[in-house]
């Protein structure tokens, strides 16, 4: 496997999870108004078994140490307005907007095989909430869906303050330490090895020299994936009416409560709900542990 500069930490995420880094290949579809969708093909010669979508403010790349751990063949997709896709001009990145981009560019990115082999979505926050509508798109696509810590339960104003001023209250930084230390001050993170690799393919040098995020979310002046409370009630009945198997992986220290849980049993009693010790972003901390539960639940 060619290692360019983009693939630079394949090997320490390998063996931060005991495993060996499988071929990766940067993958684009173009969208008819011009933009593309980015992703990362993982061992691209074999049949799509996984696609993977991020949250908010992340990229493709922070599935890596997770899909290495989990060993099947893998895409997963940079949302529009994050890594290498393209942002949009009206600057939405709602569930509904991302998931109407993300259905044609799927058809490019993951044809459909001969015989037809479903392939599993896992979503995490933002992403969570866009597979589900992406799933009840193409349902025959799908063979299960998983959401990784968020319900449509998650009020869009949970934390949005802490989140919208580690993103947008510094814009310029002049080293990837700088940002690493406001990270952990935010509470984002407390392995500076794990922030360190986030942040050095989360940012890029801006015109005089310093360092900024490539999100657009980082240059607007309000986080638009916030949406006015209840927002996300209809997704409930989404999640309810798709035909395959549904899923919620919690974090313990993230945004799905033990009440937001009891509801979700309530209102989806035939899915399966796991909870794992690790923040918000799961698959960035704990990313064997994640593989795992996926393994059990996929298997």
């Amino acid at each position: 496997m060619m290692i360019d500069d983009e693939f630079r930490f394949l090997a320490a995420d390998a063996a931060r999870v005991g495993a060996q880094a499988p071929t990766v290949r940067r993958v684009t579809a173009p969208l008819t108004d011009g933009r593309e969708v980015a992703g990362l093909r993982f061992d691209p010669d074999h049949a799509l078994r996984i696609v993977a979508l991020h949250g908010a403010g992340l990229n493709a790349h922070s599935f890596d140490p997770m899909l290495i751990s989990l060993a099947l063949p893998a895409l997963a997709v940079d949302l529009p307005g994050h890594g290498r896709s393209s942002w949009r001009e009206d600057a939405d990145y709602g569930p509904v907007t991302l998931a109407s981009d993300l259905v044609p560019a799927l058809a490019q990115l993951a044809p459909e095989q001969s015989p037809p082999a479903p392939f599993a979505l896992v979503g995490h926050s933002l992403g969570a909430l866009t597979a589900a509508l992406v799933a009840a798109a193409i349902p025959s696509r799908v063979s299960h869906l998983v959401l990784v810590d968020i319900t449509p339960g998650v009020r869009p104003t949970d934390g949005a303050s802490a989140v919208a001023e580690f993103v947008q209250g510094q814009r310029s930084f002049a080293t990837v330490d700088e940002i690493v230390d406001r990270a952990v001050a935010f509470g984002i993170g407390s392995d500076r090895a794990a922030l360190t690799r986030g942040v050095a393919l989360n940012t890029r040098r801006s015109e005089d020299g310093r360092l900024e995020w490539t999100h657009h979310f980082a240059h607007l002046d309000g986080l638009s994936a916030a949406s006015p409370e209840g927002a996300l009630a209809p997704l409930w009945d989404v999640l309810a009416g798709l035909p395959m198997p549904v899923s919620l992986v919690r974090a313990e220290s993230g945004m799905v409560s033990e009440e937001l849980a009891a509801e979700w049993r309530e209102r989806l009693p035939q899915s399966r709900v796991l909870s794992l010790a690790g923040p918000h972003n799961l698959h960035e901390a704990c990313p064997a542990e994640l593989a795992a539960a996926l393994r059990s639940l996929l298997t």
